[in-house]
């Protein structure tokens, strides 16, 4: 019968769960703990390669680690809760971490520079400009004017005729600036008619209900 973390493992990575064989930089943790809490929340296991072999940790150390990166590098503070599980004798550490309701945390880059990180499937990615205008915008419960000028109407239709379009694309094609763009682009997110959707690689909008 499998044991409750062999069942998790069993599911691979993906957006709300993540697995460290050993942690060893907690400014790179810190971007887990960031991402997890910035998206749907999440659980780490640690002490399991990517692969899924069950390691186990080997150091009280990585606790300590794990605390540090909440306490010191994630801005606001990460709350989480830590369970220890033993499976065939080797202990695997849990770190739960729940979706954040009033922050957006951020976390140190590789240049020491902090920034808002967002889980993507099975990824840690930092959060573009139009994700933390529309955040922005929900905090402050902002009132969303809506017009429908020839760049609203040329963006409806084409998405009624494309499954999607980014940005860029939607400034080259209605010959607009990327502010009046981009705040389009918002409204229409914001409104619900249009919805943010972001890959490893782009960034793109799509209609809601299409």
């Amino acid at each position: 019968m499998p044991t409750y973390i062999q069942k998790l493992i069993e599911q691979g990575e993906h957006q709300m769960l993540d697995f460290k064989f050993k942690i060893s930089d907690s400014k790179k943790i810190a971007r887990t703990l960031v991402a997890f809490a910035n998206t749907d929340g999440g659980r780490i296991l640690i002490g399991v390669k990517d692969n899924g072999s069950i390691f186990g940790i080997k150091s009280e150390e990585e606790k300590y680690m794990i605390q540090t990166a909440a306490d010191l590098y994630c801005q606001p503070q990460v709350n989480f809760q830590a369970k220890e599980w033993n499976v065939n004798g080797k202990k695997i550490l849990e770190i739960l971490v729940p979706k954040s309701k009033y922050h957006k945390h951020r976390a140190p880059d590789h240049c020491n520079k902090y920034k808002v990180y967002i889980r993507v499937k099975d990824q840690n990615i930092v959060a573009n400009s139009i994700l933390l205008k529309i955040w922005k915008y929900q905090n402050n419960k902002q009132n969303i004017k809506l017009t429908f000028t020839e760049p609203e109407i040329f963006l409806l239709k084409y998405l009624n005729e494309n499954d999607k379009i980014t940005l860029a694309e939607f400034i080259d094609k209605t010959k607009i600036s990327k502010k009046e763009a981009e705040k389009i682009l918002i409204n229409f997110t914001l409104t619900n008619i249009t919805k943010l959707e972001i890959t490893e690689k782009m960034v793109f909008f799509s209609l809601l209900n299409a």
